[in-house]
């Protein structure tokens, strides 16, 4: 009976083992997501006039072109909400900051206090080097803008200072 329990347990452990293995192979590209500068050219397309944080942000791209999106409290600090910004979209770039929009999705609402997800199907091009997922407003006080505005945030990392990172650990 032990030796029963022990192979079911296996199996179970060896299902999530290649699970997720195959979950990381189908990712092509994955990121955290920062908040923007002012005055600042990605691909062509100016950031927003005032500095925008993002308190948890991603992207995820799969090899099929899936596209998600994923921002938590996204917003313009001076204000503590994301003022006049009510929707997003997402532009893929290939060729880092000095590259090209391959890509951009349909608009997705933001909430008041930066919430947003985006699930979207995209062409990539091949080979797309130095990704960059650019998070776009494309809709003010509720009317949507006929093509996506200035970058508020993009993937990327800050670099922590060292008493934010004592005050984590």
């Amino acid at each position: 009976m032990k030796s029963l329990v022990r192979v079911a347990l296996l199996g179970a452990t060896m299902c999530g083992v290649l699970a997720s293995s195959a979950m990381a192979q189908e990712s092509l590209f994955r990121s955290t997501i920062i908040g923007s500068n002012p005055h600042t050219i990605i691909a062509g397309v100016q950031s927003g006039g005032a500095p925008w944080t993002v308190q948890r942000g991603s992207a995820v791209l799969n090899d099929a072109g899936r596209l998600h999106v994923e921002l938590r409290d996204l917003i313009l600090p001076a204000l503590g909400n994301t003022g006049p910004v009510t929707s997003v979209s997402a532009s893929l770039v290939c060729g880092g900051a000095g590259g090209v929009v391959v890509a951009t999705t349909d608009a997705a609402p933001l909430s008041t206090d930066g919430n947003a997800e985006i699930e979207a199907q995209i062409s990539i091009s091949s080979p797309c080097f130095a990704p960059i997922v650019l998070i776009r407003a494309a809709g003010f006080n509720g009317t949507p803008l006929p093509q996506p505005g200035p970058w508020i945030a993009a993937t990327g990392f800050a670099a922590f200072s060292e008493d934010k990172d004592k005050q984590e650990n």
